[in-house]
């Protein structure tokens, strides 16, 4: 048995005790934060980190001035879907090794994308609020159903793949834009493979399922939301910051993009956000990964990522 020290600043071991129960009888020496008080960061992450050899986490930084202050951590364990929160050059300036596992949460973001296409296309939000506010139907004009529609799916990884096989019975065309050259997945399942330009032209609906990285951070500029088809829809479950927000929202008002639906924002949280006043915009609190199949496979990567750890290496995926 191992005798290295573990921290978990991650309250989610709470939820799933048989994970928990694992981690504590594989290692003699553990301690988790019990307490859902929020994201620990910077000064109460050091408190929390020190004298510790391996973090599990989620989407906690470990910045310069964090690394700085606990030098006895050798191992970052991420539990968390996404890295864009982890600089590949910090941990390796202090010698932290770390673990990461693509894709962990592909079913569930990609059903939650699906759905946010039928409910986009057919206003369901705007029917949702009307009838809260306590009016029937009325003179709001219909939705759109999504079989027959052309989806783009821009970014065809693990999620995006997910994408294409659940649309499958919705009888959509399928057109997918990615740097990586997926041409035998597109063959098997019926995707046409496009640049990127051809997909915001041809869409009816757009799905992000990109990283955020140097490379999408912004991409969807005014002038790239102004190349979509008029009257397309947006959905994003990747990441916050890929889309000008202001930008979106002018063309929301507009009808140039007839709806959008987000689970992820440039700010979180996102209360408060211009966009959230729309009637044509429907926003989620970053919920793509908040189910318990989801979770407890993240949670189960996190504890075997303590013995699988590698040296991250800065521009090789998922770092740009």
């Amino acid at each position: 048995m191992s005798l290295r020290r573990i921290a978990v600043p991650l309250s989610y071991f709470e939820f799933f005790p048989e994970i928990k129960a694992t981690l504590t009888t594989r290692y003699l020496d553990v301690k988790f934060q019990t307490q859902q008080t929020g994201l620990m960061q910077a000064d109460k992450l050091v408190e929390f980190l020190k004298g510790y050899e391996v973090a599990v986490i989620g989407l906690n930084r470990f910045t310069d001035e964090v690394c700085a202050q606990l030098p006895d951590l050798k191992v970052v364990s991420l539990c968390s879907a996404g890295v864009d929160h982890i600089d590949p050059a910090i941990l390796n300036k202090y010698n932290i090794k770390m673990w990461w596992a693509p894709g962990i949460n592909k079913v569930s973001v990609s059903e939650l994308a699906v759905c946010y296409m039928v409910f986009t296309l057919r206003r369901l939000h705007l029917f949702s609020t009307t009838l809260h506010k306590g009016e029937w139907r009325g003179p709001m004009g219909f939705g759109a159903d999504l079989r027959g529609r052309t989806v783009g799916i821009h970014g065809c990884g693990h999620i995006g793949k997910e994408v294409v096989k659940l649309l499958q019975p919705y009888g959509v065309k399928i057109l997918a834009n990615d740097k990586v050259d997926y041409s035998g997945f597109y063959r098997e399942w019926g995707v046409e493979g496009v640049g990127a330009e051809e997909l915001w032209a041809r869409a009816d609906v757009v799905t992000i399922h990109l990283s955020r990285n140097s490379g999408t951070i912004g991409m969807y500029t005014g002038a790239v939301l102004d190349k979509m088809k008029p009257g397309a829809v947006l959905i994003n479950c990747a990441r916050g910051n890929i889309v000008d927000e202001a930008a979106l929202a002018e063309r929301l008002k507009s009808g140039h993009i007839a709806g959008a639906a987000f689970d992820v924002f440039a700010v979180e949280p996102a209360n408060g956000n211009p966009l959230l006043t729309l009637p044509n915009f429907f926003g989620s609190p970053h919920i793509g990964a908040t189910t318990m199949e989801s979770w407890g496979a993240m949670l189960r990567s996190g504890v075997e990522g303590i013995e699988k750890a590698y040296r991250p290496e800065p521009g090789v995926y998922p770092f740009d």
